[in-house]
């Protein structure tokens, strides 16, 4: 019973945690489980396929540098179920729930039609509010993918994508959004609807 109480108490804050950097020791203090039982739980979630962790891009980082991996849920609707949020979306459910979408759909396209090799997000050392959600490799070359959830484009969406222009092997810079037509910013960031994307990569063009 005391594990069955402890799972309870650790699922709506794990479900807080889709697409934001996964800290076990947090989740343990804010559930009031140990922090073994909770490294417990993550992996059962991950075994069941419910959730998985993407790593950051670490490229001649040293150790201690090291970054944590970012974590996302299978699906947007199970996010909520967790929560136990009804009815409409509040705003600051918007942003992590479309992330998550196009985390799950990159990740699907990697494991089961092997369109690129690997995919990370990418913080550059000593930057705490510069990042690309996504950073897909294939054969040494990069594909640097931003999600955002606004009806509108703004150039504020590019601030992690222009940081990351000078990485080595970088073909491709692109920002997703739900609805919108397709534009092409001054600097070659590409910005495209998600229907759009999707498509891209079923075709294999992306």
């Amino acid at each position: 019973m005391r594990n069955l109480s402890g799972f309870a108490r650790f699922l709506p804050i794990a479900a807080i945690y889709q697409g934001q950097v996964l800290n076990v020791s947090n989740i343990a203090r804010e559930a009031g489980v140990a922090r073994t039982t909770v490294a417990g739980y993550l992996e059962i979630l991950e075994e069941t396929l419910l959730c998985f962790r993407l790593p950051a891009y670490e490229a001649k980082m040293r150790v201690r540098e090291r970054k944590l991996p970012k974590w996302y849920w299978c699906d947007p609707g199970l996010v909520r179920a967790i929560k136990r949020s009804s009815g409409a979306l509040v705003p600051e459910e918007i942003g992590p729930l479309f992330e998550g979408l196009v985390a799950q759909l990159l990740r699907a396209y990697k494991d089961y039609r092997c369109i690129f090799d690997d995919m990370y997000y990418w913080a550059p050392a000593g930057s705490i509010e510069t990042e690309v959600d996504f950073l897909l490799l294939r054969n040494g070359k990069f594909v640097a993918v931003e999600a955002k959830s606004g009806r509108k484009f703004s150039e504020k969406w590019c601030k992690g994508l222009r940081a990351i222009a000078k990485l080595e092997g970088l073909q491709r810079r692109v920002v997703v959004y739900p609805h919108g037509p397709v534009l092409r910013t001054e600097d070659g960031i590409d910005v495209i609807p998600f229907d759009y994307f999707a498509n891209l990569l079923a075709e294999n063009r992306l």
